[in-house]
């Protein structure tokens, strides 16, 4: 690394669960019971899965990982599913868990998540929050603390939807408060990328969005968001005819113009993705086809840790947001080439490919 160069490190805030994955041919209807496939008891939780992404996306060898990832949540205490698959899984993808801590008052947290084989792999997820809401989740000075206190220095934060929606608007609102002020220098600054998966039913302040660095969405959260920032109700999911009708290019600048996000991106499944940035370049990168959709699990948490991670090494050049102009459509197709490979595998973290497999 040059001189001016800093070792870049992503703190990602976030969720953990275990993943009970149910595969069946079809979703049972009301009072009816079916045979399924398979069972399987996996890592994951959007928080989980983002911070393995990150983490599998800085190896550009098996062994060489040139970006810090750490991972910043809560399970329960002696709870054998976290020492026998979410903490291996996430060392092994090069995510350090100094910073996760074991609560004694609540459970690690669970998704139970129902896989459609009929449906090309769709799914459909109930979460039990478990520890994601407890303890240091619900603590935002507890969990700023802890990101200043990281070496090397955290240059990014990444945040969902799977915490309290209070600790998750009071981070907004610090980081993105501190960055409005101007006291920091460019590679001082500590920049939040934010997944609003799931979009809270209470929505997303315009008070807390305000300056946040890069805004990803699918299509549903996008109409969620911009709901949400208008001041209307997210309580219900987009429509139909919203999504039909929903046109990228005309939704991404009012978040720029609203809430001053500098970086919009909206994914738009196996249409591709829609980049926006306030500075002026936008565009659009098409879907990558697959042979075969196994599992859509992780697939959005897969782009979100990839693009956080190319972003992460721009960023540790010292170079401001604005520059990034030049390199954001490269680093888009190469989360989504990542997104699209993940969805051939089945499961959440385990499905998450490593840069060195996608050359």
């Amino acid at each position: 690394m040059s001189s001016s160069t800093t070792q870049p490190h992503i703190a990602v805030i976030g969720s953990l669960n275990i993943d009970f994955v149910t595969s069946t041919p079809r979703c049972p209807g009301a009072g009816e019971t079916l045979t399924a496939t398979s069972l399987t008891i996996t890592a994951g939780g959007k928080g989980g899965n983002q911070a393995t992404a990150c983490g599998r996306a800085s190896f550009t060898s098996p062994t060489a990982q040139d970006v810090a990832v750490s991972m910043i949540g809560a399970v329960g205490a002696n709870d054998p599913h976290y020492a026998t698959l979410l903490k291996p899984a996430l060392e092994k993808s090069g995510v350090s868990t100094t910073n996760v801590e074991e609560s004694a008052t609540a459970q690690t947290g669970s998704a139970t998540i129902i896989v459609e084989e009929a449906a090309g792999g769709e799914n459909r997820i109930l979460v039990v929050p478990g520890a994601n809401h407890a303890g240091m989740m619900n603590d935002v000075s507890a969990i700023v603390q802890t990101v200043q206190q990281q070496e090397p220095k955290a240059g990014m934060v990444v945040l969902q939807g799977e915490i309290p929606r209070k600790t998750t608007l009071e981070l907004l609102e610090h980081y993105n408060g501190v960055a409005a002020a101007g006291a920091q220098s460019a590679q001082d600054r500590v920049h939040v990328v934010f997944n609003p998966a799931p979009v809270y039913p209470e929505g997303i302040s315009l008070n807390a969005l305000k300056n946040t660095s890069v805004l990803i969405m699918n299509e549903t959260e996008a109409v969620q968001m911009s709901r949400s920032i208008a001041g209307l109700s997210v309580s219900d999911l987009a429509q139909p005819s919203e999504l039909d009708d929903l046109k990228p290019e005309q939704l991404a600048p009012h978040f720029h113009d609203t809430a001053n996000v500098q970086v919009v991106l909206i994914t738009l499944g196996a249409k591709g993705v829609y980049y926006s940035t306030r500075s002026g370049r936008s565009g659009a990168v098409p879907g990558v086809r697959v042979a075969k959709v196994v599992d859509t699990t992780a697939a959005g948490d897969t782009f979100v840790g990839y693009f956080s991670t190319a972003l992460a090494r721009f960023l540790a050049k010292g170079e401001p947001l604005e520059k990034f102009d030049d390199e954001i459509e490269i680093a888009v197709k190469q989360a989504n080439a990542a997104a699209a490979k993940c969805v051939t595998s089945a499961g959440a973290m385990q499905s998450i490919p490593f840069a060195y497999d996608l050359e």
